[in-house]
């Protein structure tokens, strides 16, 4: 049985999702069930940035990851629970991972 992860308001939570085309990472406060802030590799400020092909590589997902990591500390919120829903943390979720930590964010 897996363990409900949970944010709140000083620690929300960090949600990735990724399908076969697109991945989408969103910060939530669980207590106020909103979504604070999100980017994906369909936002229309990283068209530039982003050559979408067929499928998205891992780096797109280091992009979205530095993207999500900007905007969340524009909005002072530094340290946030990683929820990788049930996928590995492996490839595309790692390497969006490691790029908002390199950017600042802490989890």
């Amino acid at each position: 049985m897996k363990k409900k992860i949970k944010g709140n308001t000083e620690r929300p939570r960090l949600y990735i999702f990724r399908s076969n085309k697109h991945i989408y990472a969103q910060i939530i406060d669980d207590n106020s069930n909103k979504i604070l802030l999100s980017s994906s590799s369909i936002a229309k400020n990283l068209e530039s940035k982003i050559q979408l092909t067929s499928k998205v590589n891992c780096g797109t997902s280091k992009i979205i990851g530095k993207d999500i990591a900007n905007k969340a500390i524009k909005l002072g919120i530094h340290t946030v629970v990683f929820d990788r829903g049930k996928r590995l943390y492996h490839g595309k979720i790692k390497a969006l991972a490691e790029a908002a930590r390199e950017k600042g964010m802490k989890f």
